[in-house]
């Protein structure tokens, strides 16, 4: 008997407050240009032809039927974006200048890779990553 396909995680869509400073944001820290615009909803190409995707967050809510939680200034998300990078400090710095909040600074972690922390403007927490190498 054959096994059925599993699924292909394609796109990840984060519902935003403000679109425009959202997609500001995440071209900026990380340089991926946007492959779809439409006044509710950006989506950004990453380097393996997945998408990340921010939508207006009412304009969201017509897909879901509700409307997704508004996370407190200076408090963050239960969602995570990890991400390993050829350059982790280069990435630091451009998210640093996008704006980002630090979380927790570039260390070691237990899982075997340095890893920083850090939020973007909806909360939504960004990880950067690169495995740990023993010089």
């Amino acid at each position: 008997m054959t096994q059925p396909a599993l699924p292909t995680h394609i796109l990840t869509i984060l519902a935003v407050k403000d679109l425009k400073a959202s997609a500001a944001f995440y071209e900026e820290a990380f340089g991926w240009p946007a492959r779809v615009r439409v006044p509710v909803y950006v989506e950004l190409e990453l380097p393996d032809g997945r998408g990340l995707g921010v939508y207006q967050r009412e304009s969201f809510a017509l897909n879901t039927g509700q409307l997704p939680a508004r996370v407190p200034d200076g408090e963050i998300s239960g969602t995570e974006l990890y991400l390993r990078c050829a350059d982790v400090a280069q990435t630091i710095d451009r998210l640093r200048e996008a704006g980002a909040r630090e979380l927790s600074p570039l260390a070691p972690r237990d899982w075997g890779d340095d890893a920083a922390y850090f939020a973007d403007p909806d909360g939504n927490v960004l990880v950067v990553a690169r495995p740990t190498t023993l010089d």
